[in-house]
């Protein structure tokens, strides 16, 4: 029997990731097709106070890879959030699921009731059940920024739909 904390995490994050890889493929498709800087999807925002498309297409990864890590209980791979084109974006999704694919259902036995400490020793340490991360800060946070990406490029007019953002399941 696989872990459950496997399966609500690391299956999800691997669909998520894909479709939005493919909908990333898809808006650099549409900028070389109308001639549009790649940069004007890339830098786009919905709102001047948040991050662009790149920085949360970024973030989304580093918290699938991130919260499998720590429920995994292994090393969290480091990332260095350099990606500036739709082929650097494309290659750090495809780092990300090989990481993920590397992980054991076995591996995520017991994690439900693991302690998971972020930012340790400083006044922002938040501790949580593996089950409580997982539930209330990881998967929100990750659907969070995967939602952004899909509407940042929605609304700029990429021809893309819910079966887009869901992918293959």
């Amino acid at each position: 029997m696989s872990s459950d904390m496997y399966i609500q995490s690391v299956p999800v994050f691997k669909q998520m990731l894909n479709a939005m890889k493919a909908v990333l493929a898809k808006a650099e498709a549409h900028a070389a097709a109308h001639a549009v800087e790649p940069d004007a999807y890339l830098q786009a925002r919905l709102f001047p106070d948040m991050f662009p498309l790149l920085k949360q297409v970024q973030i989304a990864a580093d918290f699938a890879r991130g919260v499998s890590a720590r429920l995994a209980g292994v090393a969290v791979p480091a990332s260095e959030g350099q990606e500036k084109s739709f082929a650097d974006l494309a290659a750090m999704l495809d780092e990300s699921l090989v990481f993920l694919d590397s992980l054991q259902a076995a591996q995520f036995d017991g994690s439900d009731k693991r302690e998971i400490v972020l930012r340790p020793g400083t006044p922002k340490e938040r501790k949580f059940s593996g089950q409580a991360y997982l539930a209330h800060y990881g998967l929100p946070q990750f659907f969070f920024h995967v939602t952004t990406v899909y509407a940042i490029l929605r609304h700029n007019g990429i021809q893309i739909g819910k079966k887009d953002y869901m992918g293959s399941y």
